[in-house]
């Protein structure tokens, strides 16, 4: 990517409908990483329709973008709209930053962006889950205050 040879600067925005082909390369990037890309089946078309260009989003996804909108990382967080406390609960699905930009801060600008919108957002807290074997995941998700859960345990109930 060329944001490496230059430093190019970056923002952090919301994604737009204009993002749905970078954003799904990304996505692919990321399945490839945590090998489910044989699973993969989001489309450009589901990016639109179910959160980029619609009035009722199921999901929010933040961009790490160039000025000249190469994107170099990106999140997606979906809304549980509340719980015990009567505040909604955000879930980080996905924190990805391409290989090439890694260590350039794109992770940590996405993690504090989204950090300050769920607070802005009236959140309780914010979710996520780390691979087990990702140790360089949980260290960096233990800068922002993060820490594992150890009273629950993940469970799931998969349909064919």
């Amino acid at each position: 990517m060329s944001a490496i040879a230059t430093k190019t600067p970056f923002c952090i925005r919301p994604a737009l409908a204009a993002d749905a082909a970078g954003l799904l390369q990304l996505m692919r990037e990321l399945a490839a990483f945590e090998a489910y890309l044989d699973a993969f089946r989001v489309t450009e078309q589901d990016l639109l329709t179910r959160g980029l260009d619609t009035e009722h989003p199921q999901f929010k996804a933040y961009v790490a973008a160039t000025t000249s909108g190469e994107l170099l990382g990106y999140s997606v967080l979906v809304e549980i709209a509340f719980t015990y406390d009567l505040r909604p609960d955000w879930r980080l699905k996905e924190l990805y930053v391409s290989a090439p930009v890694r260590q350039l801060g794109v992770g940590k600008a996405l993690m504090l962006h989204i950090v300050d919108e769920a607070r802005q957002h009236g959140c309780g807290r914010l979710k996520w889950d780390v691979l087990p074997d990702n140790s360089y995941a949980k260290r960096f998700y233990r800068q922002f205050g993060g820490e594992p859960v150890t009273d629950w345990e993940a469970w799931i109930l998969p349909f064919d």
